[in-house]
């Protein structure tokens, strides 16, 4: 299977990123960007979206963008800075970029915008296996 088509079969099968109403917008070799929009059912007891949702986006983003090598890979470690609140309404987009990949590991910073402002920046580390995808 040709790499940037493996994200769009990893959202066909993901019924969380569904769930979430995530679309991919671009998608090439190492790169992936997907947009979502917050929904009343996502906000916390704040009125604002609960940490998961941006954080959830951005892990979707580098899942998607990691395994476009063509191999299986999954993260290892990631961690978020929730920089802005979200609202309902706003509407996120996720950019993950591979900055480095070695044979079993790939690097990854991904930025959450909420148009040109950016609201969470996350890190991520992607285990490469050596299962092809079909």
């Amino acid at each position: 299977m040709k790499g940037e088509q493996i994200p769009y079969k990893m959202l066909s099968q993901d019924a969380y990123s569904q769930w979430l109403g995530i679309e991919i917008l671009e998608c090439e070799i190492g790169r992936c960007k997907v947009a979502m929009t917050i929904r009343k059912d996502m906000l916390n007891s704040m009125s604002k979206a609960h940490g998961g949702i941006s954080y959830s986006l951005a892990d979707t983003a580098f899942g998607f963008a990691a395994n476009t090598h063509g191999k299986y890979a999954v993260s290892i470690e990631t961690s978020i800075n929730h920089i802005e609140a979200l609202e309902e309404g706003d509407k996120l987009v996720a950019e993950s970029v591979i900055g480095k990949v070695n044979n079993k590991l790939g690097f990854n910073i991904i930025e959450v915008k909420r148009g040109e402002e950016l609201v969470a920046l996350f890190k991520g580390v992607v285990y490469r296996t050596q299962k092809d995808w079909e």
